[in-house]
């Protein structure tokens, strides 16, 4: 089925939505906020893959640049334009995650290949991503879920197609995964300033 603007793909527990969608901000914001673990111990982790010597693997770093420019206070980033996480530091910078960060529920963002019809298309879905896979690449599989955009076509030729694929459909993808990031990031700093307002007023009733 070839996808038009405002229209979705389901599947278990993932979703598609082309990147020019209307909604498709608040559509990658509400699946996140969904996916999140209900455990407040948890520290959330956005790990964005790739890097800037290619254009089509060049999503994950611009994403994590977004969001560093725009400042999370609930999520903590890796992966820019100024610090890549790629092939060769990504098992050294998810160990890094895991001594640092209490149980981190991570976010994987990372650039495929798919059909020709679903280029611009974004997936998120449950489960880790596996970087490299399109490149034959072995590299270990990273991410409690994912959001992954589909730059470019599979099939030939994978890794002259990556850096042959337009900067301009890979930046629009990017600030669009941004952009869903920090609306759950709002919505969660709401939540939180919420039930501790409530806290503080349960206590003053004690008192």
């Amino acid at each position: 089925m070839n996808l038009r603007k405002g229209q979705l793909e389901f599947g278990g527990n993932r979703i598609k939505v082309f990147h020019d969608d209307v909604l498709a901000k608040e559509i990658i914001s509400n699946h996140i906020l969904s996916a999140l673990p209900k455990s407040i111990n948890r520290e959330l982790v956005v790990v964005c893959i790739g890097t800037d010597r290619s254009t089509g693997d060049s999503l994950g770093p611009l994403t994590g640049t977004f969001l560093e420019e725009t400042g999370l206070a609930c999520f903590n980033v890796y992966g820019t334009l100024d610090k890549p996480v790629h092939a060769l530091n990504l098992e050294e910078n998810i160990e890094r995650i895991y001594q640092k960060h209490h149980d981190p529920f991570i976010i994987a963002v990372d650039a495929c290949l798919g059909k020709m019809k679903s280029v611009g298309m974004i997936q998120i879905g449950d489960g880790p991503v596996k970087p490299g896979a399109g490149v034959k690449k072995d590299l270990p599989p990273v991410g409690d879920i994912h959001i992954t955009g589909i730059v470019n076509i599979s099939g030939f030729m994978e890794f002259t197609v990556l850096q042959n694929t337009r900067l301009n459909l890979v930046l629009k993808m990017a600030k669009l995964i941004a952009a869903g990031i920090s609306r759950a990031n709002l919505h969660l700093q709401y939540q939180n300033a919420m039930i501790s307002m409530n806290s503080g007023q349960a206590k003053e009733k004690l008192i």
